[in-house]
């Protein structure tokens, strides 16, 4: 019986991860991403109880990458894996299997999900000081009062926006700060299309970076843990404008926080 694309089973396993078979290609589906593995980047598949392992060709001497997908179907996986490795061609050629996967990154990075959760807070903090100098202004009887909580609302904004810029400024000098001593950092690519750049993470993946350069290099960080968490470390200028920028923001923010109080208070008499 010939073997089809439709006959080959799809592999559902942990963590939401997906395995299929399409079009010529192995397409992995994992959260925040997506890998497709031609067949002459394939050495061979093994099925091993509830895992299904991909192991990717490699030049003489090198180690070759492997992808897995865990808690499968035990008869599924076998299915699977003896179907795919018949549909594998002869190797006529010594080929980086690594090389040839793309990977189609959907999953936000860690700073970038830092600054919507800033971002957010932020945000609740601005309505919090406007709903407490609406509720001042509500409730006061002088006229002083009520123009001691208006003004409330607005330095208390300002001092919100202060400290969510020094929390902004010095969160992603930090973040850039850990990759570049602990991750790892590699030389990217320009490719052919504009502002993409390709480089090798640590298990052989080509992976894609958008960034607006014209260089056809870029030195690029990530975390070997999380290969989506990565950045291009910005230059020593730009590190110390927002380290300056910092520090401006946390003067304004200890500046004005003190006469938000004495406002409120005011307001309050």
């Amino acid at each position: 019986m010939s073997i089809t694309s439709s006959s080959i089973p799809v592999l559902q396993g942990r963590g939401a991860a997906v395995l299929s078979w399409k079009q010529g290609e192995l397409v992995l589906e994992r959260r925040g991403e997506t890998l497709a593995i031609p067949a002459r980047a394939v050495a061979r598949l093994h099925a091993e109880a509830r895992c299904v392992t991909v192991e990717l060709r490699a030049l003489a001497g090198a180690t070759p990458a492997v992808h897995r997908i865990e808690d499968v179907s035990e008869a599924a996986a076998v299915v699977f894996a003896d179907a795919v490795n018949a549909l594998l061609p002869d190797p006529v050629e010594e080929v980086d299997g690594g090389a040839l996967v793309v990977v189609r990154s959907f999953a936000r990075t860690r700073l970038q999900k830092f600054r919507r959760r800033l971002a957010w807070c932020v945000l609740g903090a601005l309505g919090g000081v406007v709903g407490l100098s609406v509720a001042l202004i509500a409730t006061a009887d002088a006229s002083d009062a009520k123009g001691s909580a208006f003004v409330s609302g607005i330095i208390g904004g300002l001092t919100v926006l202060f400290i969510g810029a020094f929390v902004l400024f010095t969160g992603s000098s930090f973040h850039e700060r850990r990759l570049r001593r602990h991750g790892v950092t590699v030389v990217a690519v320009r490719t052919d299309r504009p502002r993409v750049y390709q480089y090798e993470d640590n298990t052989g993946t080509t992976r894609y970076l958008s960034y607006l350069s014209a260089a056809p290099f870029e030195q690029v960080s990530y975390n070997p843990g999380d290969t989506s968490d990565v950045l291009v470390p910005r230059t020593r200028f730009a590190r110390i404008l927002d380290n300056s920028m910092a520090w401006l923001s946390l003067l304004g923010g200890l500046s004005t926080a003190p006469l938000t109080i004495w406002l409120v208070v005011s307001a309050l008499r």
